[in-house]
């Protein structure tokens, strides 16, 4: 659905926007679909935009969620929402590997907010 994402709390990072209590995520103004792992994952990047995070620190922010999730299902859910969030997923954006440390989810430029939090009307 267009039109873009509710107001209330949200964590927004670039072109992308995850309204933790309506459990909602957006980009580019669209409305997407996540799993819950990948909703739990961008929750965790998007409150801190621009910080990398390494695998591990990933896990244990899931640590709870999943406890079967390893350093492999990081790496598809990163797949699976750059399938889902970017426009070219193969030349990525907004969810950027930071290589040998891990995966942040990019601020695109403008001015960091403390803590990614946004508080709309």
């Amino acid at each position: 659905t267009a039109g873009g994402p509710p107001g209330g709390d949200l964590l927004a990072a670039g072109a992308v926007t995850v309204a933790p209590a309506r459990r909602e995520v957006w980009a580019h103004g669209e409305r997407i679909s996540c799993t819950p792992g990948e909703f739990r994952l961008l929750e965790v990047l998007a409150g801190r935009p621009g910080q990398v995070f390494t695998r591990s620190q990933i896990l244990e922010r899931l640590h709870g969620f999943d406890r079967y999730i390893t350093t492999r299902t990081v790496d598809v859910h990163i797949m699976n929402l750059r399938k889902k969030i970017e426009e070219n997923s193969r030349r990525p954006m907004c969810l950027v590997t930071v290589y040998g440390v891990g995966y942040k989810l990019s601020d695109g430029g403008r001015p960091s907010r403390p803590g990614g939090v946004r508080h709309e009307p």
